[in-house]
């Protein structure tokens, strides 16, 4: 496996911000800095990011999160509100998300440690149902409640 994918996955930073430290010269392998992308990384090599060990890479693993109304579901906001990961155990290692879900929603919200197993359950070529329960406010007509009965398609490819 590729030196970048490894570090993402040992979940020191995203894959294209792992190419970056390695650029940068913060990361070595078997104590040699390393600046070669390409650089292929095997079970016993030794890799250090700022002299620090960087963990062995853990199986992918899901977590189920209730995320209630009011947080955002990113890593950083610009306007500095709430998000999913301030609100995590400190406990728990670097997670992604699964989806999302807006500021408004609340439900389940899967998170994972793998990036692969992530792109794999959101892709809608994999057929994965999701499951939505609406709220309307006010009295709605049949008409407008019958799609809703139906079920709905959102975007071509959700």
């Amino acid at each position: 496996m590729r030196i970048a994918k490894y570090l993402a996955g040992a979940g020191i930073a995203s894959r294209r911000e792992s190419e970056k430290l390695v650029l940068e010269g913060r990361i070595k392998v078997n104590g040699k800095i390393v600046n070669n992308l390409a650089l292929q990384i095997s079970p016993n090599d030794r890799i250090l990011f700022d002299d620090n060990p960087v963990p062995k890479i853990q199986k992918p693993r899901i977590w189920k999160y209730y995320k209630p109304v009011g947080l955002i579901t990113s890593t950083h906001d610009e306007k500095n509100r709430p998000t999913v990961f301030s609100n995590l155990p400190p406990n728990l290692p670097k997670v992604i998300s699964v989806g999302r879900l807006d500021i408004n929603s609340e439900g389940l919200l899967l998170l994972t440690n793998n990036g692969d197993l992530k792109r794999f359950l959101e892709l809608p070529a994999n057929g994965f149902e999701r499951t939505y329960r609406v709220r309307i406010l006010g009295k709605p007509t049949e008409k407008r409640l019958e799609p809703l009965t139906k079920g709905l398609t959102i975007g071509k490819d959700v």
